[in-house]
């Protein structure tokens, strides 16, 4: 398949990290058909954790359990490499010219209190410029200027900066520093030069949280350009736009205190660098499940709300410029130049991804992509990969390639017995691609080699049977015939459904036992039900005991001459087996929730999600019963 004219001279790359090493893959300048070739990097080692190309797709860089490689994209050649084996992640400085690390924080007899975990190298000379212990695995990375003048870090606390420009690069004593508290958290500006600087401190002692704009190197209290301060807010996300204009903050609290969420409460504020700050309006209750600023700087959209949740996309003034409405989402992803957006439903949720052309307002498609759980779009703007990656899933690894109209162009399904760990797309510098010209043509694409799943809804068997009209008792194993308990039934009653053929046949036992007639030989799960529940009457459950009952004023007895009234009785041991189960899969709702935001649940919780089909299944058999 051609590609479109923005991409004709370049390919670019795909970094993939598997069970097995790391290879970089790439394809002819005239199809998508991407294959590793044999003068690109290799890597056979099942200690690969981490890979990472720079921001301008020059420098790609793995750590491979002995050390980490650097090379250089033109020819692929390693530029260096660095002692660091326990590596475990990467990030490249804006320009490409610094190597962040991190490895997990250990301590040892020799060393209680620690060693350092996170290193900055400089890859020119391959030597180590600064080294720092951060025991947190999230926001370890060190925040640098847009051309590596200054970068900043927070130490106990404490938010520190170290200006590393000039031929004197001073790694070795911050040149700034902004007191805090524990869990802030600093951010420099991208764009201009000097940046601005958010400083988050959380509050204490019941005081609010705030939120602080500076414009380096004016750092004193009195000299912040803008202040929000808020009271719901553990922790904030501070997510700056392309230009460095303005910032968003997206805060939450560990336990939302009304209750109604398990997640805490989130709330999402707007800060710009020329003092306006304010509150971003949202107008459906529910969590805030992504936030993501158009490559523009002038628009970010916002995914929120219980599902379905909505989806709106808004301008500086947080105003709404445009309603998505609702649907299966929790995720959106701007391509490169803003022209397009993927809002997607990963996770939990059934995999929709629907593109939309930014300046028409409209949907161009809709297609599923089931367990996903990597997105990413091609620095064309014209392709996006999906991928299914292991930890979290370890079943159906691979990744496929689509063009923005739906159109599938490549698919590598990975093979059993491997897994793919990590895939990303090389980067490019600025004004390498045209922007796109989107149009509705849908170029022809090729079939997935994977079966495509059912639209049709789950029916299980006795369901089935019911729907064909047989009768589900006919089909039970003579085991289960004779047995006079089923899981999800109560104890002394029969497994199975009220169909017509069987419910005949108790309303045929009942007038008899109405009229004062030879009942006959009682078959399993023909037992008389008092108030909905198993009597206790050692006549009625003797199995071959002939009876004689007198009419009762009891409703749930059927008088002589009078028709059957199908009448719902209260079992208060089956409502407490209903509430029992609807409370387990409450729970398993809540646990996928937390998976889905990527937290690293427990095995006694996976399993206790692998059960879910059980308990629904259960809970159904509990409300057809009823």
């Amino acid at each position: 398949m051609a590609l479109d004219s923005c991409a004709i001279n370049v390919c670019p790359a795909i970094a993939v990290r598997s069970s097995i090493g790391v290879e970089v893959w790439s394809c002819e300048s005239t199809n998508l058909q991407y294959e590793y070739k044999p003068n690109l990097p290799k890597e056979d080692s099942r200690n690969c954790r981490s890979i990472s190309f720079s921001s301008d797709g020059r420098s790609f860089a793995y750590s491979n359990g002995n050390e980490i490689k650097v090379i250089n994209t033109k020819d692929w050649t390693i530029k260096c490499t660095l002692p660091r084996p326990k590596a475990f992640y990467l990030k490249f400085s804006p320009l490409g010219n610094y190597l962040s690390t991190w490895e997990l924080y250990t301590v040892t007899k020799d060393k209680p209190e620690g060693s350092p975990n996170m290193f900055i190298y400089e890859l020119s000379s391959g030597l180590q410029m600064f080294d720092v212990v951060q025991k947190n695995q999230t926001d370890w990375e060190p925040s640098w200027s847009s051309d590596e003048s200054l970068f900043a870090i927070v130490i106990g606390g404490e938010a520190l900066f170290y200006d590393v420009s000039g031929d004197s690069k001073n790694f070795s004593h911050s040149t700034r520093k902004i007191g805090g508290s524990r869990g802030a958290v600093v951010s420099l500006s991208p764009g201009a030069c000097p940046p601005c600087v958010a400083v988050y401190t959380p509050g204490s002692k019941g005081g609010p949280s705030m939120c602080k704009l500076y414009k380096y190197p004016s750092l004193s209290p009195n000299q912040a350009i803008a202040c929000k301060s808020f009271f719901q807010a553990d922790r904030v996300e501070l997510l700056w736009n392309k230009r460095g204009s303005g910032v968003l903050l997206l805060t939450s609290t560990e336990v939302d205190k009304s209750g109604a969420s398990y997640y805490g409460n989130q709330a999402l504020h707007f800060m710009a660098t020329k003092g306006d700050s304010c509150s971003v309006p949202l107008s459906k209750e529910g969590p805030v499940h992504c936030v993501k600023w158009s490559p523009k700087a002038t628009e970010f959209v916002v995914v929120y709300g219980f599902m379905p949740s909505k989806a709106a996309l808004y301008n500086l003034k947080c105003d709404v410029v445009f309603d998505f409405g609702e649907g299966p989402r929790n995720c959106a992803y701007f391509n490169p130049f803003g022209n397009l957006v993927a809002l997607a439903g990963f996770g939990n949720l059934p995999g929709n991804v629907e593109i939309w052309d930014i300046k028409k307002k409209e949907k161009l498609t809709d297609i599923k992509c089931p367990d996903t759980t990597y997105f990413e779009w091609s620095p064309n703007g014209v392709y996006f990969i999906t991928a299914t990656t292991a930890p979290r899933l370890r079943i159906g690894n691979g990744f496929k390639v689509y063009h923005y109209s739906g159109s599938l162009v490549h698919e590598t399904i990975w093979p059993q017995g491997q897994e793919l760990l990590g895939i990303e797309w090389q980067k490019f510098p600025e004004n390498q691609f045209a922007e796109p010209i989107i149009t509705k043509v849908k170029p022809e694409g090729i079939k997935s080699s994977l079966p495509e799943a059912s639209k049709k809804a789950y029916t299980p068997p006795h369901l089935r049977m019911i729907k064909e009209g047989k009768d589900p008792d006919k089909f039970l194993p003579r085991s289960q015939i004779n047995s006079n308990a089923q899981p999800g039934f109560p104890v002394g009653r029969k497994g199975g459904l009220k169909t017509n053929a069987s419910k005949a046949n108790r309303i045929k036992n009942k007038k008899d036992l109405a009229v004062g007639n030879d009942a006959g030989p009682a078959t399993s799960g023909e037992k008389n039900f008092k108030n909905g529940a198993p009597s206790n009457n050692d006549e009625l459950n003797q199995p071959h005991r002939k009876l004689k009952v007198t009419k009762q004023t009891n409703d749930d007895n059927i008088q002589d001459g009078q028709k059957p009234v199908n009448k719902k009785v209260n079992n208060p041991e089956k409502e407490k087996k209903i509430r029992h189960v609807a409370k387990k899969l409450s729970d398993i709702k809540k646990l996928k929730l937390r998976q889905e935001q990527g937290e690293t649940l427990e095995l006694n919780q996976l399993n206790k999600i692998s059960m879910e089909a059980k308990f629904l299944e259960e809970l159904k058999f509990l409300k057809l019963t009823t």
